[in-house]
């Protein structure tokens, strides 16, 4: 089972990611261990997550849910 999720960064920024362990992934991220991009923002909080049957289906629907504006990834936190 896969989880795409997406962190709110501490410049106000949105990232968004796949992962098999979403609290191991969090820590990561949070200790400064994840991307490249969360390490220079400074992880706030995990705003949104969404289960996937397998890592196909996540990495589709983690390009879907990268291709948004901020405004729709901003209603797709709302509507969870």
């Amino acid at each position: 089972m896969y989880t795409v999720y997406i962190l709110l960064c501490g410049d106000n920024t949105l990232y968004t990611g796949i992962t098999t362990n979403i609290e191991r992934r969090l820590r990561e991220h949070q200790e400064g261990k994840g991307s490249k991009y969360t390490r220079a923002r400074n992880v706030v909080k995990m705003v949104y997550g969404e289960k996937c049957r397998n890592k196909r289906v996540a990495l589709k629907r983690e390009a879907e849910i990268k291709h948004l504006t901020r405004e729709k990834k901003i209603n797709l936190i709302n509507q969870q």
